[in-house]
């Protein structure tokens, strides 16, 4: 019988597996096949940086302010505000420790999150002004999995995801 390694467990946005953990207490469940078929394997270890940072649910939503989005925050150069003006940096630098310890632990090496999200995000996030306005950027968890070499997918990657795992369990 031939060696076959542990399979590899993937990070995921706790919103996007139903959980209803957004700032809204909402949640963004997604129904790609993709992540079904992650999720009936057994692979998916689910985490929501914000809470995990001590943020309750519900709570006022936040952003990034200043440029340079998650990279920024963690540099001390730019904060996380809520739509009150709050300073809610810590917890989501907090949280964005926890997801990674997350990954650590279980030896994942891949992760889905939630894009546009101050945590998550990580081809888009928004602006600052609480106006809508979406940039490119990362949020504070993409930013630190990434600076870990954990590869970071948007929800709306889901394909490339798969075919980077495929890759990665070829090799």
């Amino acid at each position: 019988m031939a060696y076959r390694p542990a399979m590899e467990k993937i990070l995921v946005s706790a919103c996007l597996l139903g959980e209803r953990v957004r700032y809204d207490a909402g949640d963004v469940s997604c129904l790609h096949p993709v992540l079904r078929g992650w999720a009936a394997e057994g692979r998916l270890v689910q985490v929501c940086p914000e809470v995990a940072g001590g943020l309750a649910v519900p709570r006022p939503p936040a952003q990034i302010r200043g440029p340079g989005g998650g990279a920024a925050v963690l540099a001390g150069s730019a904060r996380v505000v809520t739509i009150d003006g709050d300073d809610v940096t810590s917890a989501f630098v907090a949280g964005a420790q926890v997801a990674l310890e997350a990954a650590r632990r279980h030896g994942a090496r891949l992760a889905i999150l939630k894009d546009r999200s101050p945590s998550c995000g990580s081809t888009q996030i928004h602006d600052g002004t609480f106006a809508g306005v979406r940039v490119p950027g990362m949020g504070t968890t993409a930013a630190v999995l990434r600076a870990a070499g954990i590869a970071v997918f948007a929800d709306t990657e889901l394909d490339a995801a798969a075919a980077w795992l495929a890759e990665l369990e070829r090799a």
